[in-house]
C-alpha cells in the first residue's frame, strides 16, 4: 500500500481514528463514526482515504515513523550500551505515556486487521526494533559477564511486554507519578537481567 505525504487534515484523521481504535477497538469502529468524530461527512472522509484498513495502516506507519523519530533516532548518538539500554526505555515509555499521539497503542494489537501485504511491512519495521533490543540486551549483558543470565529475546520481549502495556492501566492523576514510574521499571528490568535464572 503506498504511502500519501502527510497533511494537516490526514493527521487530525488519523489522530481520532487511533483514539476510537483504542478505546472502542477496530472491528467496532466505522468510517462513519471516525467521519462524526471529526464533524466530517462521510463523503469528506472517503476524499482522505479510500477504506478503514488504509487507515489503520497509515496509523500504524505513522506511529513506527513517531517511534523511530524520537526513540531510537534520539539514542544513536549513546555509545555506552547501558545508557543507551536506559535512554530507550525511558523514551519508549515517555512515547507509550504522553498520548497526543494515541497511534503508538494502536500498533500493539490491530496488526491481524490488515491485509496480509501491509501487513507484513508493518511487522517487518516491529521485528527491527526486537532484533536492535535483543542486540543492545546482550551487549550490555556481555560487558557485565551475564552471558549465561536471561536470554537476550526473552528480556527483549519481557521489556517491550512491561512498557507496551503501561497505557492500559497508567492513570497520570494517580499516586505513581511518570518519573518515579520510569525510575521503577528501569530497577526491574536491570536486577531482572543481571539475575541468574
Amino acid at each position: 500500500m503506498p504511502r500519501v505525504p502527510m497533511t494537516d487534515s490526514r493527521s487530525e484523521i488519523l489522530r481520532a481514528a487511533a483514539r476510537l481504535f483504542q478505546e472502542r477497538g477496530y472491528d467496532a469502529t466505522s468510517m462513519q463514526d471516525v467521519a462524526s468524530a471529526l464533524h466530517f461527512s462521510k463523503a469528506a472522509l472517503y476524499h482522505h482515504f479510500e477504506s478503514k484498513e488504509e487507515i489503520l495502516f497509515e496509523i500504524m506507519s505513522y506511529g513506527m515513523d513517531i517511534f523511530e523519530e524520537r526513540v531510537l533516532r534520539a539514542i544513536a548518538g549513546i555509545a555506552d550500551a547501558e545508557e543507551k539500554l536506559r535512554a530507550c526505555i525511558r523514551l519508549h515509555i515517555q512515547l507509550v505515556l504522553r498520548g497526543r499521539d494515541r497511534e503508538i497503542t494502536v500498533i500493539l494489537h490491530e496488526n491481524r486487521a490488515l491485509p496480509a501485504e501491509v501487513g507484513r511491512q508493518i511487522n517487518a519495521r516491529k521485528k527491527s526494533y526486537i532484533v536492535f533490543l535483543e542486540k543492545l540486551i546482550a551487549e550490555v549483558q556481555a560487558r557485565h559477564g551475564e552471558g549465561k543470565g536471561v536470554h537476550p529475546r526473552v528480556a527483549a520481549f519481557a521489556l517491550l511486554g512491561m512498557i507496551n502495556w503501561i497505557y492500559q492501566w497508567y492513570r497520570p492523576e494517580g499516586l505513581i507519578k511518570e518519573e518515579e514510574l520510569t525510575r521503577q521499571y528501569l530497577a526491574l528490568f536491570f536486577r531482572g537481567l543481571y539475575a541468574r535464572p
